[in-house]
């Protein structure tokens, strides 16, 4: 678990590729110790040359990393407290499962009856020690990640990055293993950071989450924070689902902000920031309600015309055209056991949302 110590400090780091390309700018925070850290974006954004400038397999061309205490520059990758374990897995397909896990061990002349034990402690904690025998070939992918996780641990790292770990692992699969990462994560009480371009798996697992964009680090927040308070337009639509409406400031009075929208007309929210010029308006879909009678004025509402339905099990997403052709999806949670759509395509609803739940994006 945290514990408020900094074990990760990156600062001012930045990597260029050539004269042209960027890779991270200016990216300036710091990890604590027990922290399960994630680097979310797109494929592009950095959060990979990110990892591997932490892993040292990269240098920075500015700034400075500190891990542990220790300014890393000039610190080969077998010399840090880290350990990697990669998209791939990179388990040796030579090598049974023990001595996979041994590898680490042994060239780093562990004696051999330490090395079993830990071995066996690593295999024991990702629940593989039923298959210490087997080849990586007779395993399953979960079952090869499970492999280069103990293979990682087994050497006590201060930190554990993990490049992608779960997306080569089917849906179901890579669900359950978020979960025991997790688990492993809280077992073992060690930092751990980790990439991905999937939102859900960041939300599920981390404590905090920094969103990257072309290099450059937007937000770091807890999960919720980011989801609800998100502090531009690309995070806003990155992280979930979001209806964002572009349009001006109209007025501010005391607590309140006055937008003039194309799609919505003018509306009156809560906001406690200085705005002014063009902002984004955005909502979430879960927070929008559908209704065949006119909401009351206490809401923010609009009517719209069914244009399309996606049936997903346990909610159905619904999207409606105004007469501005402005299109806005709502979730719908499938909550009674019937096999009849509630809305059908051509219906004329009623849209409405609490004003409080709406956000004003001043980036």
């Amino acid at each position: 678990m945290k514990n408020g110590k900094t074990i990760i400090s990156i600062r001012n780091v930045c990597k260029r590729f050539g004269a042209s390309v960027t890779a991270v700018d200016n990216a300036n925070f710091e990890i604590e110790e027990g922290e399960f850290f994630a680097l979310l974006g797109p494929s592009g954004c950095g959060k990979t040359t990110l990892l591997r400038m932490l892993a040292g397999f990269e240098n920075p061309s500015d700034g400075e990393i500190v891990i542990d205490g220790q300014v890393m520059e000039g610190v080969d990758p077998d010399k840090r407290p880290v350990n990697m374990v990669f998209q791939s897995y990179a388990v040796f397909p030579h090598m049974s499962v023990q001595r996979n896990v041994e590898y680490g061990l042994r060239v780093t002349g562990v004696p051999t009856d330490e090395t079993k034990r830990r071995a066996k402690e690593a295999l024991e904690l990702v629940k593989m020690e039923r298959f210490a025998e087997r080849m990586p070939s007779q395993l399953s992918g979960g079952q090869r990640q499970r492999v280069a996780l103990a293979r990682a641990l087994v050497k006590r790292p201060k930190v554990l990055l993990l490049d992608e770990p779960l997306s080569a692992l089917d849906a179901k699969l890579r669900e359950a293993m978020q979960l025991e990462l997790v688990r492993l994560q809280q077992s073992v009480g060690i930092t751990f950071v980790i990439v991905t371009h999937d939102q859900d798996e960041a939300l599920s697992m981390a404590n905090r989450i920094a969103v990257m964009e072309s290099g450059r680090v937007r937000q770091i927040a807890p999960p919720a924070e980011l989801y609800e308070f998100p502090n531009c337009r690309f995070v806003a639509d990155f992280i979930g689902k979001m209806n964002l409406f572009e349009g001006k400031v109209a007025g501010v009075s005391g607590n309140q902000i006055v937008v003039e929208s194309k799609g919505l007309g003018r509306i009156a929210v809560p906001y406690s920031g200085s705005a002014q010029g063009d902002v984004g308006i955005a909502v979430r879909p879960e927070k929008i309600r559908l209704d065949r009678a006119q909401p009351g004025t206490d809401r923010v509402g609009l009517r719209g015309r069914v244009v399309e339905l996606a049936y997903y099990g346990d909610e159905s997403n619904v999207f409606l055209e105004n007469e501005t052709g402005v299109t806005v999806g709502v979730n719908v949670a499938n909550d009674a056991r019937k096999t009849e759509a509630a809305f059908s395509i051509g219906d004329e609803l009623w849209i409405s949302w609490n004003p409080a739940d709406t956000l004003v994006l001043t980036e």
